[in-house]
């Protein structure tokens, strides 16, 4: 068990801080998967596997694969399991927190507490870059026409079922239906986490609820209950403050002219309802008083490949991206058309242009863009007068001195230099300890230091206002 783990268990003093990140974490993850919904319907049939890397199309005429579609070359066999209370923690590589992370969240169709395997009638990608600030949540629909590694082609929903019934390595379930969207969009997927409904409802009640904009009037008597009858649902247009049971029906529903687009738009409003609600100022000391409860009910049939640290680490990141720089897409209509297979399902065949192009659009890194500075910017920053250290994150030798040279001779007050804690810092970072508004935007500029690498502290370590600690992204311009 990591330090980490260790330090949140033992109920030490860190304990708050790692169950916060915990706490938003879990609370965006629950919502943002939890958009699945029941299907009462047929027993699908059984395909026998072929997991020796040999694809066997289930349909005698097969319909166009979707874009960039590939049979893994791999699989993740031996991958070790580790059990933290309820949660089934399957460890995968881990993560550094400069690197973009992309994590596929399943909601699972499972009713009346069965055990057998289990489809997903819908999913998420969410793609985040730390660096940036910047993240990114595509919603792929049920019925998406692809190619199942191993299995053949069928819809997108049936991965976790033949991954749970043929113990697909590395996994099972999650593990398959994370290789067939990997290769469905041609990126890759770093993790998946899976969740139940009792925790949606759970911890949206904890957090006291969700506040929704609902755009036109919701009435669905045939909404599915927890087993297979009916629970009617049925809300106004307006505000409404939503409880959980509220919440998931909310994000279930399909009873809008646009069906399972409106419902993957009404899930992605669920997202940002919470990730407001748990970011709010004050929100988060309630939530870690209420953090016994929130655990155990976390605790309770989750499953990922992503460690502890891995989480807390993501649950601290989270809450410092700009709501502007999260960006939502469904795949819609502008990707895909329906069609009608020989044995009459109805799926949606992807466009494999229009998807290769949202892929590139969502999942390239962000253009750096060039900095526009006003002439005027150099003599307030003279007039601010803010003392500038300057220590060396990297192991380049010599470069806070350079840095140095090249700081002062366009106007900063460099006071000192020296190394920092480490030389693995991956991004530059700066750290102001009083308002200095044009010095920060000036040194933000000319040395490209992202947003989310920009912090404000109280209380320097020594004589100065501002501290720079360079990072391996940060090389010298060029004469």
């Amino acid at each position: 068990m990591s330090k980490l783990v260790h330090m949140l268990t033992k109920g030490s003093k860190w304990r708050r801080v790692i169950t916060g990140g915990l706490i938003i974490l879990f609370v965006i993850v629950t919502i943002w998967i939890y958009q699945t919904a029941q299907t009462i319907g047929a027993e699908m049939e059984i395909i026998e596997p072929n997991f020796s890397g040999v694809v066997e199309p289930t349909l005698p005429t097969p319909l166009p694969l979707p874009p960039g579609t590939i049979v893994a070359e791999e699989t993740r066999a031996g991958t070790d399991v580790e059990s933290e209370g309820d949660i089934i923690v399957e460890e995968d590589e881990g993560w550094s927190d400069y690197e973009r992370i992309t994590i596929l969240f399943l909601g699972i169709d499972q009713r009346c507490d069965e055990d057998g395997p289990t489809r997903t009638d819908s999913m998420m990608v969410v793609t985040i870059d730390p660096i940036g600030g910047t993240a990114a949540v595509l919603s792929l629909p049920r019925d998406l026409w692809v190619e199942i590694p191993g299995i053949g082609v069928d819809r997108i929903n049936q991965a976790h079922y033949y991954g749970e019934a043929y113990e697909y390595p590395g996994g099972g379930g999650p593990a398959l239906a994370r290789e067939t969207v990997a290769a469905t969009l041609g990126i890759k997927i770093d993790y998946y986490i899976t969740v139940n409904f009792d925790a949606f409802t759970e911890v949206v009640d904890l957090i006291g609820g969700i506040d929704i904009e609902v755009p036109e009037t919701i009435d669905d008597p045939d909404y599915p209950d927890n087993c297979y009858g009916f629970d009617p649902f049925y809300i106004e247009e307006g505000e409404h403050r939503l409880n959980g049971a509220l919440a998931l029906k909310y994000a279930r529903t399909r009873a809008t002219f646009g069906g399972d687009v409106d419902r993957a738009e009404r899930q992605q409003q669920v997202v940002l309802a919470v990730r407001d609600r748990v970011t709010q100022l004050g929100i988060l000391p309630q939530l870690m008083g209420q953090s016994s409860d929130l655990w155990a009910s976390l605790q309770k049939n989750v499953r990922t490949n992503m460690t502890l640290d891995t989480m807390i680490q993501l649950g601290l990141l989270v809450p410092e991206i700009p709501r502007d720089n999260i960006r939502t897409v469904v795949i819609d209509y502008q990707y895909v058309y329906g069609e009608i297979t020989p044995e009459g399902q109805q799926v949606l065949v992807p466009i494999r242009e229009n998807i290769r192009a949202l892929r590139e659009e969502m999942f390239a890194p962000p253009a750096v863009p060039t900095p526009v500075l006003d002439d005027e910017l150099p003599q307030r920053v003279v007039a601010e007068g803010a003392r500038v250290v300057i220590y060396n994150g990297t192991p380049v030798f010599g470069l806070a001195g350079q840095t140095e040279a090249y700081l002062t001779s366009l106007g900063i007050n460099v006071v000192d230099i020296g190394n920092a804690d480490a030389a693995t810092y991956p991004a530059t970072q700066l750290i102001a300890y009083d308002d200095y508004p044009e010095t920060i935007f000036y040194l933000s500029q000319v040395m490209s230091i992202r947003p989310l690498n920009i912090k404000n502290d109280t209380m320097p370590g020594g004589d100065f206002d501002i501290l720079i600690i360079l990072g391996n992204d940060w090389e010298l311009p060029a004469d």
